[in-house]
């Protein structure tokens, strides 16, 4: 995993996430998800390219299933663009990287 995506829990989502400067990725995913891995990719292009815009963190959802109850994630991989502490934009499934990228760039 790319060193510009931070793991996030359900003790650190608050801080890392909700209470972010900027808007902020959240990869609810769990080990064993193929989907999950097939993105990955686009996860450190975008943790990479934009990081002067966003935040990537990941949440196990094996390990954090509070946060992921919380916010109603039933399949994964799901991704949450949380803004000023709220959900601006859904993903979900193994999306293709230009249309990631196209959905955000609304928010950035």
């Amino acid at each position: 995993m790319s060193e510009n995506i931070l793991k996030v829990t359900d003790g650190t989502f608050e801080e890392d996430v909700l209470r972010s400067e900027v808007p902020v990725l959240v990869d609810f995913w769990a080990e064993w998800c193929g989907p999950c891995h097939m993105v990955t990719p686009t996860l450190e292009y975008l943790a990479q390219n934009y990081n002067d815009k966003m935040k990537v963190v990941k949440l196990n959802v094996d390990e954090n299933m509070i946060t992921a109850s919380k916010y109603g994630v039933m399949s994964i991989p799901t991704l949450l663009l949380f803004k000023g502490g709220e959900v601006a934009e859904t993903v979900v499934g193994a999306v293709p990287q230009d249309k990631i990228i196209e959905i955000l760039s609304k928010h950035l």
